[in-house]
């Protein structure tokens, strides 16, 4: 199985790619405000990439539950700097996490490489467009309405099933409007759209979404499901949590982890690969 993004390549079976996350942002729900700064971005970034990082994912309005709409102009004042400067600096491929197709070929001119498209679902084909006349990795996430309205009583008949559903149209759609099946990673989109049950449940089944025979993306990083699942308070630390999402998920076929803790999800995850791997070579 192959992941092409532009100059970049990655063929699987292989290591679990680390995707860092760089907020732009004054109200992302885990690091809203700490790299509003683009200096202070791009430096995070390198940080992430010192720690491990394969891909670096610029984003610069939040898409936390009731998260406030953000202007194309104020989208694109946040990221552009920063995509620019990286973009001159580092050697890993740059995601763009945008759901405007304006500024998603914006960052392509600045250099990205990915598009982390939430708004996956969208009716039109303009983003798609863009992806296939770049040649970018997209990322095709699955939310239930938007960020405003997603967490407003979500119901499914089945979470998994649809889920994958959604998947395989979305693939027949991508490649009518020019993206090939090896420029597309999925991404089940953990808490967007999704109930605390939801979430444990498309967890629990995630290895049936190898059947699409592409790369899955998971991102569970301090995502707010997690105290409510092990009982803590909502302001508890999540990272134990995280870590825990992320060996699973790596266990039953992820090929991408999304991020805030690079340092320790790497090393979670290069233990749990090791793990495995010597328990397929005693079998």
């Amino acid at each position: 199985m192959i992941f092409r993004a532009r100059q970049f390549t990655f063929r699987f079976p292989r290591p679990v790619l680390l995707m860092g996350i760089v907020n732009v942002t004054p109200d992302s729900f885990s690091d809203g405000g700490q790299h509003l700064d683009p200096a202070a971005a791009i430096e995070h970034a390198l940080d992430l990439i010192r720690e491990g990082a394969d891909i670096i994912d610029v984003g610069g309005e939040s898409t936390r539950p009731q998260a406030a709409p953000v202007s194309e102009t104020e989208e694109l004042r946040r990221v552009l700097p920063v995509i620019e400067a990286l973009a001159g600096q580092v050697k890993i491929p740059l995601s763009i996490d945008t759901m405007k197709p304006s500024v998603a070929r914006a960052a392509l001119r600045a250099g990205a490489s990915i598009v982390n498209d939430v708004a996956a679902h969208r009716d039109d084909a303009d983003m798609w467009r863009a992806v296939a006349e770049a040649g970018a990795g997209y990322v095709a996430m699955h939310m239930l309405g938007t960020p405003q309205t997603m967490q407003a009583a979500p119901t499914y008949r089945d979470v998994v099933n649809e889920v994958g559903e959604f998947f395989a149209e979305r693939l027949d759609q991508l490649e009518e409007a020019g993206v090939r099946a090896e420029q597309v990673v999925l991404d089940v989109g953990i808490g967007f759209g999704k109930t605390a049950e939801h979430n444990l449940q498309l967890l629990a089944q995630l290895h049936d979404l190898t059947r699409l025979h592409r790369p899955l993306l998971l991102g569970v990083s301090r995502k707010s499901f997690i105290p409510k699942v092990s009982g803590d308070p909502d302001d508890a630390d999540r990272l134990a949590g995280s870590l825990a999402c992320a060996c699973w998920g790596v266990h039953n076929g992820m090929n991408i982890v999304r991020t805030h803790d690079v340092t320790a999800t790497r090393q979670a995850l290069r233990l749990t690969e090791a793990i495995a791997a010597r328990r397929s070579a005693a079998q």
